[in-house]
């Protein structure tokens, strides 16, 4: 028995995707929305699709990204230093491992908060400098298994 074809065609599908975000400390909003952007059009998303974001618990307090989630209204998750360290990455840093007692932040939160592993990292670890020479770092996964249809 097959189901009758829809009156309209399906609309095509999008992927659900979570960000990993790290910054310098003090990082402008701007900054972190400028790399936020471009990272998602390294692979023709959009901010509707995302649906966390995530950083190093040592950020909970960071102004840009408070009010990056108040903005889209996303959940943020706040991952240790040790659970971070936990998660394989492609770009480990000694100088993030150094100041922040993990080699990834980006990479490792958007891993986790996805709930996936590498092969669901769709934009590891993309820099950004802004015009004040603060830096902001993001990296997007995509939760296994995403497609869904709007």
């Amino acid at each position: 028995m097959s189901l009758p074809a829809p009156d309209h065609p399906l609309p095509p599908p999008q992927l659900v995707l979570a960000l990993g975000l790290g910054c310098d400390r003090g990082t402008p909003l701007a900054t972190v929305q400028t790399c936020i952007a471009q990272a998602l059009a390294l692979i023709g998303a959009e901010l509707a699709q995302v649906r966390v974001m995530a950083t190093i618990a040592a950020k909970a307090d960071e102004v840009a990204f408070i009010t990056l989630a108040a903005q889209h209204r996303w959940p943020v998750r706040h991952y240790s230093a040790a659970q971070l360290a936990a998660v394989p990455v492609p770009n480990p840093s000694a100088t993030v491992l150094r100041y922040m007692g993990t080699p990834s932040v980006s990479e490792a939160a958007a891993l986790l908060a996805a709930g996936t592993d590498l092969h669901d990292l769709l934009v590891e670890k993309h820099k950004f400098r802004g015009p004040d020479g603060k830096n902001a770092t993001v990296s997007v996964a995509r939760y296994p298994c995403s497609l869904f249809w709007e």
